[in-house]
């Protein structure tokens, strides 16, 4: 069984959990492929945590929750030094923390003060971790999946535009339809009986299979004219009066580079996923809501008339020549 394989074994078997999300575990995938951190945000009760306990659950992968709440230290994250004696000698030593894992669930991130949510996204951007001078390397396969609560805004703390640029994607999580709700029912049901087996939990993606994909994406084809609708998109959300009036009205702050950098990632990981070595202008409109979402800052104006994200990155998708 090839790489691919492995990989698409590992999306059914996260589905066999989640019903009716099937844009969210293609996303997970995706991040997961990008080496990249995820923002996926959600009423409550759709499935957000479930999936990402479920991927863990299924990949030979540590994962770790923190429940982010306002007493919450930076501390509490990384972890500290502890002092120790031993033989009448006592030193300091550090001691990890919860960030010392593969898979980071950060679940209800905004409800942290900003020192905390600092702390993590700065082990997100690093890929380290500094306690007394000293720098800690967190693991190969690291990523972090924050999740949020869109409809609370009581005791939350929102990231600031320049902590939400780290995240490779934005998922937004929407109600599944009424035939998905039947089968959520009854698959709940069936949990509620089901003995599982020893051997069916064992049953895990080694990590190598991840790392073997990464490389396989990594030389995936893009080409000139793909790299130029790239750029295009972006530049489109940094000028927006070159293009559409409305856009200038709307946009007060365009996409970063990361942004550039990120979409070029996820889009030569979504042409893999689809079975292609090269990426299209489809890879790219499949994901550049996801990759663009959080990182638009709109404009007073935009708010007050209700348009969304979005809708503006339609308005963008519809405007932009494809290359």
């Amino acid at each position: 069984m090839g790489t691919r394989d492995d990989i698409e074994l590992l999306g059914k078997r996260i589905g066999q959990a989640i019903v009716g999300q099937e844009g969210m575990i293609e996303r997970l995938l995706l991040g997961l492929l990008s080496n990249g951190h995820l923002l996926v945000e959600g009423l409550p009760g759709l499935a957000k945590t479930r999936a990402i306990k479920s991927m863990a659950k299924n990949l030979d992968a540590q994962l770790s929750r923190i429940q982010f709440t306002p007493d919450l230290l930076p501390s509490d994250i990384t972890g500290s030094e502890v002092y120790f004696t031993e033989g009448g000698k006592g030193e300091f030593r550090f001691q990890q923390g919860p960030v010392f894992a593969n898979l980071i669930l950060a679940d209800e991130v905004n409800r942290a003060p900003a020192k905390v949510q600092s702390a993590l996204l700065e082990a997100m951007e690093e890929r380290q971790v500094t306690v007394g001078g000293a720098s800690h390397e967190l693991p190969g396969l690291f990523m972090v999946m924050a999740t949020q609560n869109p409809i609370e805004q009581e005791g939350t703390y929102p990231l600031p535009e320049a902590q939400l640029d780290r995240f490779l994607m934005h998922i937004q999580v929407d109600y599944p339809d009424a035939k998905s709700e039947a089968e959520i029912m009854r698959l709940v049901r069936s949990e509620e009986t089901a003995v599982t087996s020893k051997a069916r939990s064992d049953e895990k993606l080694a990590q190598d299979a991840v790392f073997s994909a990464r490389k396989e994406i990594s030389a995936i084809t893009v080409s000139s004219a793909i790299e130029d609708y790239i750029v295009a998109l972006v530049m489109a959300t940094r000028y927006p009066d070159k293009l559409d009036k409305d856009l200038s009205k709307w946009i007060q702050v365009g996409i970063s580079p990361r942004g550039v950098i990120g979409l070029d990632k996820v889009s030569r990981a979504h042409a893999w996923l689809k079975g292609r070595d090269f990426v299209t202008p489809d890879d790219v409109q499949a994901t550049v809501h996801d990759v663009f979402r959080h990182r638009l800052v709109l404009s007073y104006e935009a708010h007050a008339g209700g348009t969304t994200a979005n809708q503006v990155i339609d308005r963008i998708v519809q405007q932009v020549a494809v290359a």
